[in-house]
């Protein structure tokens, strides 16, 4: 039989050497005969002492106990160690006769209820897993199980929870103390059981059952857990799992299990990213599908088990997770980050699904060259995607960029930066006169947004359309017409080649929903040896036409001089017409000024006629009058004598020449007259003669009454 030490193993002997040693210090310092002035120690916990402030005494700890032989039992290695401490526990003021039966005593109190009495003690973060050794009856464990639920000899599927336990003998129950399990935040831990159900053929993962998040190993065995890896997981927490059925992956541990610590940690997806989901168990995903439906109510994957009784398949699914944190079991779900789906500005995206209802088409009659279907059918979907970004699942899912502004496509060595004219080249073509000539083509179109889907039902891509339609109808177009003209005919009617071709394209893309804009006609490449021909023509007719333009402007300098001399002469003749008109006016102007002052002439003559008559018959009745008053002698003589007087006539002369009987009489009169005429007035008044001795100032006669005055001159005697 093997000694009690070996029975109870290493382990054992210690815990139990920690706690007697611990159970008779605390009766040693509780006795009457300690210390008076020892402090008071606390029991905290089992197998431990906290001092406070006490004398240092030695105490045996369980090392100390163990070193001693195996031979010994653990009450005498006690014993013989304190009487080695004898002289240290005198020094301390305690008395080892008193101490030992104090000992021994304690050693009984304590040993017996932990041996005999079967106690066990979990700490509050600790769990007990459970071992019994045999039963009574002999009754093992059914075929395949590893977990006792009915107190069969073996692992226990009960946990002792942190207390005192009573029944546990050490000869017949072994209990193994297990941390709890923690869970940090932000992070998953996976289970697998060791026990329990097989899985299904067509499952990898053991299913969910209500086991108190296998905190509960009875309830998981009882229920149909099923052994191997679990579709459950647990959270972030504190969990007692009885480690003997399960095993608890985390991110600690991660790397022992073969992976690694981010796949046990809670998943995020970024918020311009889609989450493409392939699951890993489940039904298998039916013939002439890519992927798995659309299955309600798991939570965006994170409840594998409605999935899964949701009729969930495995593979990729349709549905697609969104940015956020997920928990999610690595061994049911993989995920891969996409970005999201962004059609630009000027695009639409027409998207071909390739899953989905049954497809269904909704084009309509008149369309017969495609199918349209509805949005989550099988198909090219009615309705585009417009300019933003999309979370599409692009692994079921294909969508074609169609430009909705206009397009323009070179048939020449020019390439747009859509590329769709890279493999277009400028067109060969053939005229009626037998040349071939390069033609170089620029088709503008345009694709209308709702119109997007009908193209690419037809013809798939915008690609296919430029190379499947595109360059068929616009090259055979300008080959055919080239034949119907000469080359040099192409060449100079070009603007009406270029009309033509632009309504015959437009008429004929019409019928594949595309808008021809416009069709423009670039350079033309005519054979040299014809364009030589032409240019030597050219300068020809360029240089007649330059004679030409020469010789008419020599002619029309001519006619220059001509018309310039002949202005000139205009001018003069322009001055002498209007000299003459000139005449003609003064002429007419002078004939009626003489007109007019010979009218003026006569009626001053009528006027002075008539004045002079009624003045003489003024005069004459005046005279008539006077004659009848004074007599014809007395009034002649009173007229006479008043013309005198306004005629200031002298009647003596000034300058008298006689002779006194001396010869000098004549020299004198004329001496006076000289001297007279040399004093006489410079104001126009008339020299003294001796015929007028006295100076007489002419005056101009005033006429009275507009008849003047009548002057009568009296002969002077000799």
């Amino acid at each position: 039989m093997k000694s009690f030490q070996s029975w109870l193993g290493k382990g054992k002997q210690h815990k139990i050497a920690r706690f007697t040693a611990s159970a008779i210090a605390t009766l040693a310092m509780a006795s009457p005969t300690s210390l008076t002035n020892a402090a008071p120690m606390s029991l905290t916990n089992v197998g431990t002492i906290n001092y406070a402030s006490a004398t240092p005494i030695k105490i045996t700890t369980a090392k100390e106990l163990t070193s001693i032989s195996p031979h010994l039992s653990p009450t005498k290695s006690t014993i013989a160690q304190l009487q080695t401490n004898q002289t240290q526990y005198q020094t301390a003021g305690i008395d080892p006769f008193v101490l030992v039966p104090i000992i021994l005593v304690g050693g009984l109190v304590i040993f017996v209820p932990l041996f005999f009495g079967g106690l066990v003690v979990i700490g509050e973060r600790e769990v007990g897993v459970v071992v019994r050794k045999f039963t009574l009856s002999g009754r093992g464990l059914p075929a395949g199980r590893l977990i006792a639920l009915n107190g069969e000899a073996g692992l226990q599927a009960d946990t002792l929870a942190p207390g005192w336990h009573w029944g546990y003998w050490p000869w017949q129950y072994s209990v193994r103390k297990e941390s709890v399990i923690v869970v940090p935040q932000g992070e998953i831990a996976l289970i697998v059981a060791a026990d329990g159900e097989p899985n299904p053929p067509q499952r990898i993962l053991g299913k969910i059952v209500d086991c108190d998040n296998y905190q509960d190993a009875r309830k998981f065995l009882t229920q149909g857990g099923e052994k191997g890896r679990q579709m459950g997981f647990l959270t972030a927490g504190t969990y007692r799992i009885n480690t003997a059925l399960f095993k608890v992956i985390t991110a600690a541990n991660a790397t022992t299990h073969g992976m690694t610590p981010e796949q046990l940690r809670v998943y995020s997806l970024a918020s311009d990213k889609v989450g493409i989901v392939t699951t890993l168990d489940g039904l298998p995903i039916s013939d002439g599908e890519i992927a798995g439906p659309i299955i309600q109510g798991h939570n965006n994957f994170q409840n594998g088990q409605k999935f899964i009784d949701g009729g969930g398949r495995r593979g990729l699914q349709e549905q697609i997770l969104l940015s956020g944190s997920w928990n999610l079991n690595p061994w049911f779900v993989q995920v891969e980050q996409v970005p999201m789906t962004e059609i630009p500005i000027g695009y639409v995206g027409v998207v071909i699904s390739f899953v989905g209802k049954a497809h269904q088409d909704v084009s309509g009659a008149a369309f017969t060259h495609g199918n349209l279907v509805n949005q989550g059918h099988k198909g090219v979907w009615v309705e585009p995607l417009y300019p933003g970004k999309h979370p599409i699942n692009s692994r079921i899912m294909k969508i074609e960029l169609v430009p909705t502004t206009n397009i323009v496509l070179n048939w020449s060595d020019r390439t747009e930066r859509h590329s769709y004219d890279a493999q277009l080249a400028s067109l060969t073509v053939r005229s009626r006169d037998g040349f071939a000539f390069d033609l170089e083509v620029a088709q503008i179109i345009h694709v209308g947004a709702l119109d997007a889907p009908k193209v690419i039902s037809r013809v798939g891509a915008m690609q296919n359309l430029v190379d499947h339609v595109l360059e068929p109808t616009i090259g055979n177009y300008f080959r055919n017409s080239a034949q119907d003209y000469t080359v040099l005919d192409f060449l100079t009617a070009r603007s009406e080649r270029q009309a033509e071709a632009a309504e015959y394209i437009k008429t004929a893309l019409r019928a594949y929903d595309v808008q021809a804009i416009d069709t423009l006609i670039g350079d033309i490449q005519p054979p040299a040896s014809l364009m030589q021909t032409q240019t030597d023509r050219k300068i020809a007719e360029e240089e007649r036409k330059t004679y030409e333009v020469q010789q008419l402007a020599q002619t029309q300098r001519q006619q220059l001089v001509r018309e310039t001399a002949l202005a000139n002469i205009q001018q003069e003749m322009v001055k002498s017409e209007q000299s003459v008109h000139i005449a003609d006016l003064k002429a007419q102007a002078q004939i009626k000024e003489a007109t007019g002052e010979a009218e003026g002439i006569k009626l001053r003559a009528i006027a002075e006629a008539e004045s002079i008559r009624a003045t003489g018959n003024a005069k004459a009745e005046t005279y008539r009058t006077g004659v009848e008053a004074l007599g014809s002698q007395g009034y002649t003589a009173m007229l006479l004598m008043q013309i005198i007087g306004d005629r200031h006539v002298r009647l003596i002369p000034d300058v008298l020449v006689g002779s006194n009987g001396n010869n000098n009489g004549l020299v004198d009169g004329l001496l006076s007259l000289i001297l007279w005429n040399q004093s006489a007035n410079k104001n126009g008044e008339i020299t003294p003669t001796p015929l007028h001795p006295q100076p007489i100032t002419p005056t101009q006669p005033t006429p009275e009454n507009g008849i003047p005055p009548i002057v009568v001159n009296f002969p002077v005697d000799k």
